[in-house]
């Protein structure tokens, strides 16, 4: 790895190292492209799909962040490499977005231009393969009131499928009352919402001999954190139109779920939120299955989460092509029982979410 780059072998390495959810040893081969196109009318559509351009990577390189959320460096991506993969794979369509650090890097200006560059370059990746691209659009937050003007922009002018907003915005979290005014101009919108993790705004888990990179599990607490402080805020019931996306499976949602539901009439913040209500807010969410939700995390989400509520995401280019190929094949054994309610993870729910543009 060099220059903030990593390669396939570094991710692998790092997830090896990491041995999430006994992925580790992975050793299925892709398979070499045919020639043959893909039949479009069947295959998956992924809702947790990322892009790399150059110009953002060199950006947040030079803005300190070589080595992002603690991983080794950015992944090698190209649209021509992820046209190649989702070929390969058998995915129809990817809803493309910027992960973490995202664009806000420590200036308000520079954050809205960047922004705005990326949100292009989705637009006109779009554009070059008919049909293969959608996006969720980046928001230079904290700032609310330029974030504002990209939403109208992304919406009316480049024809995003929704935006993305991270698990915290400089330790600003989505559910704070100063975000209300964003989430007013998305429930007005109808406006899907992309949750991403990114590193928590504090040191949490750093120091000798406990330091894990952030993806490994403080992503998965950061988006616990995130949703909780939504379902507690009630968002979800005062801004019915938002239709949230929660990646990673829920995170750790399937298993905290009902500890939170518990200790909601402790939180003054919840009002008169009972349990329940926490389950029933948790159930209005949409998931996608990216990361390792087999064998044990996809049963517990599915505990309050109907089939009608789940997505199918790769998580490319973080997640390294073979282990996309492995999790497409464990979803496949999963419902092996059910090929109907396969293609509704795979493809029909978010059909159902994004609407026929995304049905090429």
């Amino acid at each position: 790895m060099t220059g903030g780059k990593y390669t396939r072998r570094d991710n692998l390495k790092m997830i090896g190292a990491a041995g999430i959810a006994g992925l580790t040893g992975c050793t299925t081969s892709i398979p070499a492209s045919t020639g043959e196109p893909t039949p479009v009318t069947t295959g998956s559509i992924d809702v947790h799909a990322h892009f790399l351009p150059q110009h953002y990577t060199e950006t947040a390189i030079a803005s300190g962040h070589g080595h992002p959320d603690g991983m080794p460096g950015f992944p090698a991506w190209s649209g021509e490499d992820m046209v190649a993969m989702m070929d390969r794979q058998n995915i129809t369509r990817s809803i493309l977005s910027v992960s973490s650090p995202g664009v806000h890097l420590g200036d308000d200006d520079a954050a809205a231009d960047l922004a705005r560059f990326v949100n292009r370059e989705a637009a006109d990746l779009a554009a070059r393969y008919p049909g293969r691209f959608g996006f969720f659009a980046s928001l230079p937050l904290p700032d609310v009131s330029a974030s504002l003007t990209e939403i109208d922009y992304a919406f009316d002018q480049l024809g995003a499928s929704g935006v993305i907003l991270e698990s915290n915005h400089h330790g600003v979290y989505p559910g704070d009352p100063d975000f209300d005014p964003l989430l007013e101009a998305l429930d007005r919108r109808g406006a899907v919402v992309f949750l991403h993790p990114t590193s928590p705004h504090c040191t949490c888990g750093v120091g000798q001999g406990h330091s894990l990179p952030a993806p490994i599990l403080e992503f998965m607490f950061e988006t616990t954190r995130v949703v909780t402080n939504l379902v507690y805020r009630q968002v979800p019931i005062r801004f019915p139109g938002i239709r949230f996306i929660i990646p990673h499976g829920g995170a750790a949602l399937p298993a905290l779920a009902d500890r939170i539901a518990f200790a909601s009439a402790a939180i003054p913040s919840a009002g008169d939120l009972n349990p329940q209500q926490v389950i029933e807010q948790l159930g209005t969410f949409y998931y996608d299955l990216a990361g390792a939700p087999l064998p044990r995390q996809l049963p517990a989400l599915r505990s309050f989460a109907s089939d009608s509520r789940l997505l199918y995401g790769s998580d490319w280019p973080f997640t390294p092509e073979p282990l996309v190929q492995r999790l497409k094949t464990g979803l496949e054994q999963t419902f092996s029982d059910s090929p109907d309610l396969l293609a509704t993870v795979q493809r029909g729910n978010a059909l159902g979410l994004l609407g026929p543009a995304n049905a090429p």
